[in-house]
């Protein structure tokens, strides 16, 4: 794994954690300090936003890697005709 592929696998996790930790303090709250609470919402938003798109990647990445398979595959029953 090259190191930008760490680094974003790194980010990703981490956002997760974020998101998680936001969840569990809003469960915590027995009152709500609405302005503190805006602030957890806007932090979740943005981790949410980025989490989004680092699945688009990773779903592009898979993609890739069908087609790439796919055409392997074509390739080689290509190869095997002629024989």
């Amino acid at each position: 794994m090259d190191e930008k592929n760490k680094t974003k696998k790194q980010d990703f996790t981490n956002d997760l954690k974020k998101l998680s930790q936001i969840s569990e303090w809003f469960e915590q709250q027995e009152e709500l300090d609405i302005e503190d609470g805006l602030k957890k919402v806007k932090e979740a938003a943005e981790l949410i936003k980025s989490t989004k798109q680092r699945l688009r990647e990773i779903e592009n990445e898979f993609g890739e890697i069908k087609k790439e398979i796919v055409g392997e595959t074509e390739g080689d029953s290509n190869d095997t005709e002629g024989i």
